[in-house]
């Protein structure tokens, strides 16, 4: 992701931060959900969130993991960090929180820091070529056996043919990328690709669009730098 395209990103979603909730959540939420009952976070874990939004998903991950757990959030917008913390400040739930402005490809935690991490509608985001980055930078924040799930727009499996609103909506990828932002993914390669074990996988449908909702195991070969 190159620093222009960062800043694309950031003033982008700095102006719909306001709405973000009406214009998008609207229609994500369910399969949000179902990414959050995947990753079956248990009191006192710690979970991470790349790309946090307006924090739908840090309020439930504070209320899952309880008091003695945390939960850490990056993103690359201030305006969507204020009303996040509005949200979790409103439920009492900011002490349990740590939010932060940064790019996925350089998380701002140290190694080992986290039980779970989290992607929704964000992973698609990166251009191809920096997601493995990203997917690298959550594999060094994990704990040994962490898991990471992934909320995405999705190619086709095996067989299955592409829609018209998926081809309409990939042509409007490639030409009006500032606008139409996020690109459908291959979520079980890139994890696998990733050193992360895929446990389990659902698809879901928004306005005809595959969506992808996958859980992914740290590998041993990976996990075993900290043991």
């Amino acid at each position: 992701m190159k620093n222009v395209h960062l800043e694309t990103n950031r003033s982008f979603y700095d102006r719909i931060s306001q709405s973000y909730d009406l214009i998008a959540d609207a229609s994500e939420h369910q399969a949000r959900e179902k990414g959050e009952r995947a990753l079956n976070l248990q009191p006192g874990e710690s979970v991470l969130e790349i790309g946090f939004g307006t924090g739908n998903s840090l309020v439930d991950f504070a209320e899952r993991v309880g008091p003695k757990g945390t939960v850490a959030g990056v993103d690359i917008s201030p305006k969507m960090r204020e009303i996040a913390e509005e949200k979790l400040r409103a439920r009492s739930l900011l002490s349990r929180t740590v939010l932060k402005i940064g790019d996925a490809r350089q998380l701002p935690f140290e190694e080992a820091s986290f039980d779970a991490a989290f992607f929704c509608f964000t992973l698609e985001l990166l251009p191809l070529e920096d997601i493995p980055l990203a997917l690298n930078e959550v594999e060094r924040v994990l704990k040994r056996g962490g898991r990471l799930g992934v909320v995405a727009m999705a190619t086709p499996r095996e067989g299955e043919r592409t829609g018209p609103m998926e081809r309409s909506y990939v042509w409007m990828h490639r030409h009006f990328p500032h606008i139409v932002d996020c690109q459908p993914i291959d979520v079980a390669r890139f994890l696998d690709r990733a050193n992360f074990n895929v446990v389990s996988e659902e698809d879901f449908e928004i306005w005809s669009l595959p969506i992808r909702i996958a859980v992914g195991s740290l590998a041993a070969v990976a996990a075993g730098r900290d043991a």
